[in-house]
């Protein structure tokens, strides 16, 4: 059942956004009333901005007037009430494996989707006047133009690579190979874990739309290698739950705590070539936090949402690293651990069994010794 409301929610965000993308997916596959507004929108400088204390998108503001801000937030602050079409399921392996999407399709496929768009000449046109159009959407060309390379000269300073034949080669490689692998899935299923959608399908659109999904270079390679893909990211901006393709798929989870094979070797695949940070992130974050002793309400950095700890030396798999620990991406690894280590220990051994050995078996592995939250925005210890 839907709650009284007295207005729509209101998603600030923009179609060139990564994290928007996720949300307004869940939004419209969940039937929740809502209007999407550009963050130029003077509500979001005046209001929405200063509540919640950044400038990050999506933000939602809710009929009664509260501000949320993070893809992941804003979906477990609805999912309270709007319950229908669940975004979680409850059993293990496939609870486990959507907490392990919510890591490795979103935070993990980030830098291929963020490569993928500025490195590639031919999406700059696009890609320029896009963002132009998030910042004044009614402006001429030139305007357009204008704050369009105030945002490429920005992604441009934070140390790409020069984009060598090689290097995109690489990148076409690593790309092609998610693609098939969802192409795979796709030939059975209309979203992961069988005719429901789910937060891993909501967690993968932020790189297969809003990026790889739009941007020219990308999307053609999406069209000419994935069509099934392709069709799925359409799909998914759309309200309706069953696909022309699917039309006789029940609305529902599949039985058993079955996660399909093919399901499996997506987040297999984004484990092994995009996961291994997060494992680091996990033993650098514990032993920074014993060393420090800090306690419960301890903000790890109040001035940033989404800090990062000094470097520190770890070791994983033989190998001693040097590694600075995300710790937005910590908290939400901590999701898919703190679920897995609380089961007991036949769920533990399904779920090893269905992932095999790996970096996601190992990720979940790590114990969570100081467990992180949220609060205002910021990330302090629980």
């Amino acid at each position: 059942m839907c709650p009284t409301m007295t207005g729509p929610y209101v998603l600030f965000g923009s179609y060139a956004s990564y994290y928007t993308a996720k949300v307004r997916a869940y939004l419209r596959k969940k039937g929740i009333p809502f209007v999407e507004h550009l963050p130029s929108d003077p509500v979001f400088r005046e209001r929405v901005r200063p509540t919640s204390g950044t400038h990050r998108i999506p933000q939602l503001l809710t009929p009664e007037g509260a501000v949320i801000q993070d893809s992941v937030e804003i979906v477990d602050y609805l999912e309270v009430r709007f319950p229908d079409i669940p975004a979680f399921p409850g059993t293990p392996r496939q609870r486990t494996f959507v907490h392990l999407m919510e890591l490795l399709a979103s935070e993990g496929l980030v830098q291929l989707a963020w490569k993928h768009r500025w490195l590639y000449p031919e999406n700059m046109p696009f890609v320029k006047m896009d963002f132009g159009r998030s910042f004044k959407p009614q402006g001429s060309d030139e305007e357009l133009l204008k704050y369009g390379n105030v945002i490429a000269d920005r992604m441009q300073s934070y140390g790409l690579a020069e984009p060598s034949p090689e290097l995109l080669e690489s990148l076409d490689r690593q790309y092609t190979a998610l693609l098939s692998r969802f192409e795979a899935h796709l030939v059975h299923h209309p979203y992961f874990l069988g005719g429901h959608p789910s937060a891993a399908d909501y967690a993968i659109m932020g790189a297969l739309h809003a990026h790889m999904g739009r941007d020219p270079a990308p999307l053609r390679l999406m069209q000419d290698k994935a069509p099934r893909t392709f069709r799925w990211v359409e799909h998914m901006l759309v309200p309706e739950i069953q696909s022309p393709e699917f039309f006789d798929r029940p609305v529902e989870y599949l039985g058993g705590d079955e996660v399909p094979e093919t399901a499996v070797e997506v987040l297999r695949y984004i484990a092994t070539e995009f996961g291994t940070p997060f494992v680091l992130d996990a033993l650098a974050f514990d032993g920074a936090m014993d060393e420090t002793g800090a306690t419960s309400g301890h903000p790890l950095s109040p001035d940033e949402d989404q800090p990062f700890l000094p470097p520190r030396r770890v070791e994983y798999n033989g190998e001693t690293r040097e590694h600075r620990a995300g710790v937005y991406a910590e908290w939400l690894s901590q999701r898919a651990r703190t679920h897995f280590q609380s089961l007991p220990a036949e769920g533990r051994r399904s779920v090893e069994e269905s992932l095999g050995p790996g970096v996601a078996v190992d990720l979940l592995n790590v114990p969570v010794n100081h467990t992180l939250r949220r609060a205002d925005n910021r990330l302090v210890l629980a």
